[in-house]
């Protein structure tokens, strides 16, 4: 694994941030994203671990700008001559009901976490099948597979991922090409503060008094969650594998939960979900 070229998108903070730090101790040449990145190739390292020899170098990219896209990518590609591992990990997510949160609002959710996501795929791609190598890691989540009240948009982009990966997996299987999803629950990171909330979730809302009680328990679980360096430690052992399962749950607890959605009624799975956000 050491040496190989990694580009991580949205590692400037959380689980993208300690997925950079992990794979450059572990020997990869890391090169980190972020919309507000300095531009740091051929200026030396972000960051370097003497040891493994792999480092970190911070580029500029904005993940719903496509020129963004293809000059960070080609910045990479010019410096590294390949790319071996994508991890597509930049998102963002909007809270509030459906009926409160705008269309312009929606198109943003998917423009950032689903779109956002295939341009960077969709640019690295023809690299990998040159090579006839390459390994994409999505980061979904578990409310990609169970859908969450008041983050329906969030969880809609998410179950959006699941699908394109399932495909994708077929189209580029005889390119030597691997891809697969993880699986985080709730995290410990910046995620929570940053999240948005529907201009119109405020006072005026009928949905107003549910909304809020529904947020509050998944910022309490969230700050109470795991911590960004579970989610990175499972991220490198599917990099590890030869063939890595099409999707991974980060912690027993959500895989299990994934485990009962399976065998359990889908009304009961239902009352489960209102009885926690509801």
């Amino acid at each position: 694994m050491s040496k190989q070229v990694v580009l991580v998108t949205g590692a400037s903070s959380g689980i993208g941030k300690s997925t950079a730090t992990l794979l450059m101790k572990e020997g990869f040449h890391v090169y980190g994203t972020s919309r507000n990145a300095e531009v740091r190739l051929g200026e030396g390292h972000a960051a370097t671990d003497e040891k493994s020899g792999g480092f970190i170098n911070m580029i500029p990219l904005d993940v719903t700008d496509e020129a963004s896209v293809k000059s960070a990518v080609n910045a990479v590609i010019s410096r590294e001559g390949h790319i071996d591992v994508l991890v597509n990990n930049a998102g963002m997510g909007i809270a509030g009901s459906i009926e409160d949160t705008s269309m312009e609002e929606a198109e943003y959710q998917f423009d950032t976490n689903f779109f956002g996501t295939l341009r960077v795929m969709r640019e690295v791609l023809p690299y990998m099948r040159e090579r006839h190598n390459g390994r994409i890691i999505v980061l979904s989540s578990i409310a990609g597979v169970i859908s969450i009240p008041y983050q329906a948009h969030y969880s809609a982009s998410k179950f959006a991922l699941e699908a394109l990966i399932e495909a994708l997996r077929h189209e580029i299987a005889s390119f030597g090409i691997t891809a697969c999803l993880v699986e985080p629950g709730d995290t410990k990171t910046e995620f929570t503060a940053k999240r948005r909330v529907a201009k119109l979730a405020g006072g005026g809302s009928p949905y107003r008094e549910h909304f809020e009680r529904s947020l509050a328990r998944m910022e309490h679980d969230e700050q109470n969650g795991s911590s960004p360096d579970a989610v990175a430690g499972v991220i490198y052992k599917m990099i590890r594998k030869r063939k890595p399962p099409i999707r991974t749950a980060v912690g027993v607890q959500y895989k299990a939960v994934l485990f009962l959605k399976k065998i359990l009624p889908a009304g009961l799975v239902e009352k489960i979900i209102e009885v926690l956000y509801g």
